[in-house]
């Protein structure tokens, strides 16, 4: 039961509308949260100056009502203001716990920047884009900035790479060997500039799947790839 749970911010557990959903919540400037409904798709729930409590439960009257899941309580966990901050607290009125990355709480447990919170068999991600993350080891797409524009064509390559999660948010990112036929180019070509995006992207020590994957995953959640780049 305390293993890590899989965030709603991973790369591939969106479509490309969601990420540019993502997006617009981070130019916000607000805390909010991300969770995905029983039967239905991404939901972002921000938490705007003025609210100071935000109660979650699967009672109706929950500021976050988790209506669809049983293991949830009436009335389960809170997130609180202290500060600048937002905490999860869980005074034991849970009847399964709450965890946060995968660790139980008692009591009060201050959010981080992308901290994943599990309610029950509800997995709910914590975002503050004015306090963004500084420990996760590799960009996260609220903190990419590219010291210089991508050349055109290292663009394509990464629009080609992207092209395949137009279908699905579950899809792989194209191969250097499709990326090479699509672009009429040498596949030695292809490996070249991942590479140079790879870097650029600050995921050199990432293993070859991750990182192509995370490339990708980072272009559409920041926007340098956008879902009608992919259908072009």
């Amino acid at each position: 039961m305390d293993d890590q749970p899989r965030s709603p911010l991973s790369p591939h557990s969106a479509t490309p509308e969601e990420l540019q959903e993502r997006l617009a919540a981070e130019r916000s400037g607000s805390p909010f949260l991300v969770y995905r409904e029983e039967g239905s798709g991404q939901r972002i729930v921000q938490l705007p100056e003025g609210v100071n409590r935000f109660t979650i439960g699967r009672r109706e009257g929950n500021d976050l009502c988790v209506r669809w899941d049983a293991e949830v309580s009436g009335v389960h966990a809170a997130l609180e203001r202290l500060g600048a901050d937002w905490t999860l607290i869980d005074d034991g009125l849970s009847r399964n716990g709450s965890y946060v990355n995968g660790s139980r709480i008692m009591g009060r447990r201050r959010l981080r920047d992308g901290d994943t919170l599990r309610l029950g068999a509800t997995v709910i991600a914590y975002r503050d884009p004015t306090r963004p993350s500084t420990t996760r080891g590799t960009a996260g797409a609220q903190d990419l900035t590219l010291t210089r524009p991508l050349s055109e064509a290292q663009r394509r390559v990464l629009i080609a790479l992207c092209r395949p999660l137009r279908e699905s948010s579950f899809a792989a990112p194209a191969t250097n060997r499709d990326i090479a036929r699509e672009l009429y180019v040498s596949v030695d070509a292809v490996k070249a500039h991942m590479r140079v995006l790879s870097e650029r992207f600050g995921l050199e020590e990432l293993p070859p799947n991750e990182k192509r994957a995370r490339v990708a995953g980072l272009a559409l959640e920041s926007g340098l790839v956008s879902p009608r780049d992919l259908w072009d």
